[in-house]
């Protein structure tokens, strides 16, 4: 009965470790309880079995768990759960042929103080010089960057 304790815990220890690395991390009750599961069944290992059996479930402790993380993570479960390192994303730029400053265009909807304009048949993200541009209002370019143009309304 006594092994099949310490099996259980050892089981039950690499279980909370594994929930606490990809479930809930960071220091919780999970994590402390797995190492206390873990320090248990090594410790009922060395007074039940003595110093041969002991040190042989701290071996297989102190091995199995770093794998267990290590595998799991290299698994394609693990690889879900953890960040990806590249964005595949883009930023959407300006046609500097079509759009150019001096030009004048049409919000589509408020600028407040960004959103987007109508300029010579593009649609571009715009930002005002401040002021709040009601819809459909006429906008005129007063600089370009990579991403938007600057505008102003046209004073009638």
């Amino acid at each position: 009965m006594t092994a099949f304790a310490i099996i259980l815990l050892i089981l039950l220890g690499l279980l909370l470790l594994l929930i606490e690395f990809a479930v809930i991390p960071g220091v919780t009750i999970a994590g402390i309880g797995g190492f206390i599961l873990l320090g248990i069944s090594v410790f009922i290992a060395f007074s039940e079995y003595g110093t041969g059996i002991g040190f042989l479930t701290l071996t297989f402790v102190l091995i199995a768990s770093p794998l267990l993380i290590y595998y799991f993570f290299k698994s394609k479960s693990g690889k879900k759960m953890m960040l990806e390192t590249f964005v595949d994303g883009k930023v959407e730029s300006v046609d500097n042929s079509k759009v150019k400053v001096g030009d004048t265009g049409k919000t589509i909807g408020r600028l407040a103080p960004s959103g987007k304009v109508k300029v010579n048949g593009e649609i571009v993200e715009a930002q005002s010089t401040g002021a709040y541009v009601d819809h459909n209002t006429e906008i005129k370019v007063l600089k370009m960057l990579t991403n938007k143009i600057i505008v102003e309304p046209v004073k009638k």
